[in-house]
């Protein structure tokens, strides 16, 4: 019999390869890797199967190896600039912050017509809070490309840190995640117009947070002449919603949708950009969630007795978000010095992370841990009816204490804070009187905040006595 004609080492790289690539974009990323990896193994030189390995790699969460394969690729091919920029994000998101600024600028040397580098470097020029540079090459992207969605969304996060809310809200009409939800419905998306009694669906946001925060907005469409207003929110805050102004009847986006469904819809954050909002005119009547009285009384039989000031905590947020690293704290031991202050007693009112600390606490810092109790953010209303301060990081129990009218303290992270606290303020408008800001002066550095808050603490105990 004829012998079967053999396959060329760089042939049979080609075909792993290409086959790696159609796994990958069926996100199959093991069986990707293990195709790139024979297709390296045939061909060491093939600089694509590296770069293509180590965005698998990334998503794997094998950042190290990851890295190594881009800078084997670009030993191999310096000439491809967005190997350059895959570097870059790699590096951004471990705020090697020089290295990846070196990273983009190559790639823009290599490539200068790419919007999308001009965007990433904005980006990582904004968290290095140099804006002058940031804009410029928002504004640069945006020259290239002027409808690219997410130079628009940078630059408009950007302007709202800055305050500047005009420019702020429009750049986040960018934003484009709301496809799954507008397949599920029938009416069109509302864009400002008069609503004159027409049945409104305000869209869910990603984040509880954002829920809390913007649900104040449901009075404003009412105010504006809107019908029946249904809001569609997390299943944990539907108990809660049920108590806010404005709005007619309130979903889980986990139940079946009703038959009859509405005549215009909204996504919940793109409310201020219709109604204008600037700094000084802020919805900001607190408070605007109210906590069953049922509820806070059960929950008031589990906290201690006075006089003792009773404070809630929350140190750790959801880890998936992409920030947690910078706003979370790293362990319950961090706010150690608070426990220096006499007649205070600590609630934990953390949920999920941060409950086995809770749990099992360090030594000297004893600490009521109901967060593992609460089913849902009503339960947490209630808890903080009995509490007379909460310290929190940037999470939605912030919002959550905010939107009750009860005073919070807030920690914030110097590396990308968010950009509704604005700027440098110790204060903020979302929340008139109950909010005060205590941020970081240096990155990942909170020795000089926890010095503040227990000052502060302290301050607090001489008054009540």
């Amino acid at each position: 019999m004829p012998e079967k004609p053999q396959i060329s080492p760089r042939t049979l790289a080609e075909k792993l390869f290409f086959e790696g690539a159609r796994q990958m974009a069926a996100e199959l990323p093991a069986e990707a890797e293990r195709l790139f990896r024979g297709a390296l193994a045939a061909a060491p030189d093939l600089a694509e199967a590296w770069v293509n390995l180590g965005l698998v790699l990334e998503q794997r969460e094998q950042d190290g190896e990851a890295e190594a394969c881009y800078r084997r690729a670009l030993a191999l091919r310096p000439e491809i600039a967005e190997t350059h920029v895959n570097l870059g994000g790699l590096l951004a998101r471990h705020k090697r912050l020089d290295e990846a600024e070196a990273a983009y600028a190559q790639a823009l040397r290599l490539a200068p017509d790419q919007p999308g580098t001009w965007s990433n470097l904005g980006v990582l020029y904004a968290s290095m809070r140099l804006d002058d540079e940031a804009e410029a090459c928002f504004e640069k992207a945006l020259a290239l490309a002027p409808d690219l969605p997410r130079a628009r969304f940078n630059l408009g996060v950007m302007r709202l840190r800055q305050g500047r809310l005009e420019e702020g809200w429009a750049g986040l009409e960018a934003r484009d995640w709301y496809a799954g939800l507008k397949k599920q419905l029938r009416c069109p998306r509302w864009q400002g117009e008069p609503l004159a009694g027409r049945s409104v669906l305000v869209g869910y946001e990603v984040g509880h947070g954002d829920m809390v925060q913007f649900g104040r907005y449901a009075a404003q469409l009412k105010a504006r002449g809107a019908g029946p207003v249904s809001l569609l929110c997390h299943p944990a805050l539907k108990r809660l919603f049920a108590t806010l102004a404005g709005v007619d009847h309130v979903l889980g986006f986990d139940e079946p949708w009703p038959e009859a469904q509405w005549d215009v819809w909204t996504p919940l954050m793109s409310l201020p950009y219709y109604f204008e909002t600037r700094l000084d005119t802020i919805p900001a009547s607190l408070p605007y969630l109210k906590t069953d009285p049922a509820l806070a009384l059960r929950w008031a039989a589990e906290l201690p007795p006075r006089p003792s000031l009773r404070v809630g905590l929350v140190w750790k947020g959801n880890p998936r978000f992409e920030n947690d690293a910078d706003r979370s704290l790293a362990s319950l031991a961090v706010l150690a010095p608070l426990w220096q202050v006499p007649r205070v007693c600590f609630v934990s009112l953390q949920k999920g992370a941060g409950e086995d600390q809770a749990e099992n606490p360090p030594p000297g810092q004893p600490l009521l841990h109901l967060g593992g109790r609460m089913r849902d953010f009503a339960d947490a209303a209630a808890i903080m009816a009995g509490l007379d301060l909460v310290i929190a990081v940037d999470t939605a129990m912030a919002h959550l204490a905010g939107a009750l009218g009860k005073p919070c303290w807030l920690l914030l992270p110097r590396y990308q804070t968010d950009w509704r606290w604005l700027e440098e303020r110790t204060d903020s408008p979302w929340y008139p009187g109950v909010m005060r800001l205590f941020r970081q002066t240096g990155p990942g550095d909170w020795q000089p905040v926890m010095e503040e808050l227990t000052a502060a603490l302290q301050t607090l105990v001489n008054a009540a006595d």
